[in-house]
């Protein structure tokens, strides 16, 4: 169904440095980096067949997070979860919502963790318990 993600970013370098560390827990490599004709920086990170990407704004307005909006990572296991959520408090995240763990509900049992990103993006690593 999805192409690809992309938020804004008002540091890109700061950016790159917060994904390289969280994205490389789930395996994502470098990302592609690209300057577009109108002058700003993107980055795409590729991994099995997903694109998530961090862009400089393109209408030359501040990078804003979306309320309400969440970004989630599908991890592998629990402990790649707590991972993921350390890795971003290690490298400028924002822990945020409940601590991470097990949650369970009407559709099943998961491990959570919600992150705020340097720029205020919501991001959640998610392992779906079989």
């Amino acid at each position: 169904m999805f192409s690809h993600v992309m938020v804004g970013s008002n540091d890109i370098e700061r950016s790159k440095k917060f994904y390289d560390a969280v994205l490389g827990v789930l395996g994502a490599g470098e990302p592609f980096r690209n300057q577009n004709r109108t002058g700003q920086t993107r980055l795409f990170y590729r991994h099995n067949g997903a694109t998530f990407c961090v862009s400089e704004p393109i209408d030359g307005a501040p990078a804003t997070a979306a309320n309400g909006g969440t970004i989630g990572f599908k991890c592998e296991s629990p402990e790649q979860v707590r991972q993921f959520h350390d890795t971003a408090l290690a490298h400028g995240g924002t822990s945020i919502e409940d601590p991470p763990g097990l949650r369970e509900d009407k559709l099943g049992a998961m491990h959570l963790a919600y992150v705020r990103d340097p720029d205020g993006n919501k991001l959640c690593a998610l392992h779906r318990v079989k």
